[in-house]
């Protein structure tokens, strides 16, 4: 039986569709495990649709024991795969986007006026440079 703290850490519990998209397990399968006892559970509701928690620790061995250990390994290896797959396509997303940045940011540099690259502002003198930053205890 499950202690009742291990119900409030992070990652040890999981609802029956989070089982099925992980682990590739039939709601009846969780169902058929919960009524054999080897699966405690406890009921959710999320906008009104009703859910299983299961202890992911528990759900692991009740496959393990139902389907073999090799099958249970191929299942999370395959769960595990897909996750690295997202995540590489997620980060490939965001260097094309800060590429696109680099890119705009380095074309603006390259068409700017020989007197903005010294760091004057519109209007002013070309070879006139910014004050120099203040010395000493910062204002409040």
């Amino acid at each position: 039986m499950a202690e009742h703290g291990e119900w409030n850490e992070k990652g040890a519990v999981l609802s029956d569709v989070t089982a099925t998209k992980e682990f590739g397990v039939s709601r009846e399968f969780i169902v058929e495990g919960i009524r054999a006892g080897k699966l405690e559970y406890r009921h959710g509701t999320m906008w009104g649709n009703p859910y299983l928690r299961v202890l992911r620790r528990q759900l692991e061995a009740y496959i393990a024991e139902r389907l073999g250990t090799g099958a249970f390994q191929s299942r999370k290896t395959k769960g595990e795969l897909t996750k690295v797959k997202r995540e590489i396509a997620k980060l490939e997303r965001q260097l094309k986007e800060l590429l696109a940045r680099k890119a705009a940011y380095e074309a603006e540099l390259a068409g700017e006026k020989p007197g903005d690259a010294a760091g004057g502002k519109a209007g002013e003198a070309p070879g006139k440079a910014a004050p120099a930053p203040r010395r000493g205890r910062p204002h409040k």
